[in-house]
């Protein structure tokens, strides 16, 4: 069979910059664990073209929630064309019920567990409704096929992964239902053979936390110090309280950490699940990271019940005295499968019920403390104010261990604000002003 993977675009009016776009990992597993005689092609619509009437026999779409409608379409066009097709990924997992009249048939979960079977049913002609694997066997390697990952992004860096699952099932986020609340783990050997087929130097783990079991954490780091490779990832705040662990990320090329600091507010930060509630341990456990040469890139979340619009300066004023080097500035999301969906799902809270804008960026419901137009522009503000050339150069000394990162991504950063700026009387038009009636689905009974 000729099968053609396809991660599509969301369809807003612009796209990820090609420059700073990582390639999908789990296209690149599906093709792995092709057998030698189908012919695979994989099309990232974010940075390639694609060609609604390519030979193919079999199409694979996987879509998260903010290009689902994008995939529903592009899905009964390439049925038009009389092409089988298959959904997968985040949003047709949790919402399969929903997905399952836009495709042949729906992968709920991981697929390394069902692809082949999903390959010989469809060589067969009798594809299910449903394939569904529910405890993923992390054991089996799966090499890449020759030409993977053959396009470079700015900084050469390649996906990888180490671990799946999250014990911490936050409000706000659907990882634990999607993967589960186990920490799962891939070998180490069979990380480091990756890393050597690969034969990349730089590396981004796309684990949610690379450090939630410590005990692997180290044995991952003493496996990989010798590969001489350069990597980012991302972990909880509480990997600072282990000066010895930190030590052995830096040994073994951790170069930079995404960590979801998540909100500025004592009230928030008391409410999550996380392990440092007080903000004066958070500013520590940020100069701890920089004492060890890695990179702290903040992620922040505007829109908790328990935000004013006084969060907006006392976020940028906390991001400025701690010298932070780069930021992501998201609304609070109620994606699918989420608690917080549910929530204002029964407060009548939700304004649309098109996806697309359910993209971390755009404020679709009404907040508590503010209207939602005050959320947006705040939050774009903040990000705006953080990104102006003076403010880049103001925090650039504490970041000087790792300087092209630093500006190269502050610059992209402030791109994105000025887009993001150019979007909001249009965002007010169609989603505030007023909101677009919609239908929400529950995920009552349809949790596998």
């Amino acid at each position: 069979m000729k099968i053609l993977l396809v991660s599509p675009c969301t369809g807003l009016p612009w796209k990820t910059p090609a420059a700073f776009m990582i390639p999908q990992l789990g296209l690149h597993i599906l093709a792995g664990l092709t057998p030698p005689q189908h012919e695979v092609k994989i099309v990232e619509e974010e940075v390639d073209h694609l060609n609604l009437d390519e030979p193919c026999d079999l199409v694979g779409i996987s879509c998260m929630t903010a290009n689902a409608p994008r995939a529903y379409h592009l899905a009964h066009e390439f049925q038009r064309r009389g092409r089988k097709v298959v959904l997968g990924g985040v949003h047709p997992s949790i919402l399969p019920e929903e997905a399952a009249p836009h495709a042949d048939a729906v992968v709920v979960g991981e697929a390394e567990g069902v692809w082949n079977e999903v390959l010989a049913d469809a060589s067969s002609g009798v594809l299910r409704r449903r394939y569904h694997c529910p405890d993923t066997d992390l054991g089996t390697y799966i090499p890449m096929r020759k030409g993977s990952f053959a396009r470079r992004n700015l900084f050469n860096i390649l996906p990888a992964m180490t671990t799946r699952g999250c014990p911490y099932n936050c409000d706000f986020c659907c990882v634990s239902h999607l993967f589960g609340n186990r920490i799962r783990h891939v070998p180490v050997a069979n990380v480091v053979r990756f890393i050597q087929e690969t034969g990349a130097k730089k590396y981004l783990f796309l684990d949610d936390n690379i450090i939630g079991d410590p005990r692997y954490a180290r044995e991952l780091f003493a496996g990989i110090k010798p590969l001489g490779i350069k990597w980012v990832g991302q972990a909880s705040v509480s990997f600072c309280r282990d000066r010895e662990l930190m030590k052995l990320a830096a040994a073994s090329g951790c170069g930079g950490l995404f960590f979801g600091v998540e909100s500025v507010s004592p009230a928030q930060l008391r409410k999550m699940r996380k392990s440092l509630k007080d903000i004066a341990l958070v500013e520590d456990a940020i100069q701890r990271v920089r004492d060890v040469g890695i990179f702290f890139h903040a992620s922040l979340i505007f829109g908790f019940d328990e935000d004013t619009k006084a969060v907006f300066p006392e976020t940028l004023e906390f991001l400025n005295r701690n010298r932070i080097g780069t930021a992501t500035f998201n609304v609070l999301t109620p994606y699918p499968g989420t608690k917080v969906y549910e929530q204002f799902r029964r407060e009548d809270r939700l304004l649309t019920g098109d996806w697309r804008y359910y993209d971390h960026t755009t404020v679709v419901f009404r907040p508590t403390n503010m209207s939602p137009y005050e959320l947006q522009e705040g939050k774009t503000w903040v990000k705006r104010e953080f990104s102006k050339l003076s403010s880049i150069l103001r925090r650039l000394p504490a970041n000087l261990a790792h300087p092209f990162i630093h500006v190269a991504m502050n610059l992209a950063i402030r791109t994105n604000a000025a887009q993001e700026y150019r979007e909001l009387p249009r965002q007010k038009a169609e989603i505030f002003d007023p909101a677009p009636s919609c239908t929400l689905p529950s995920l009552a009974g349809e949790r596998d």
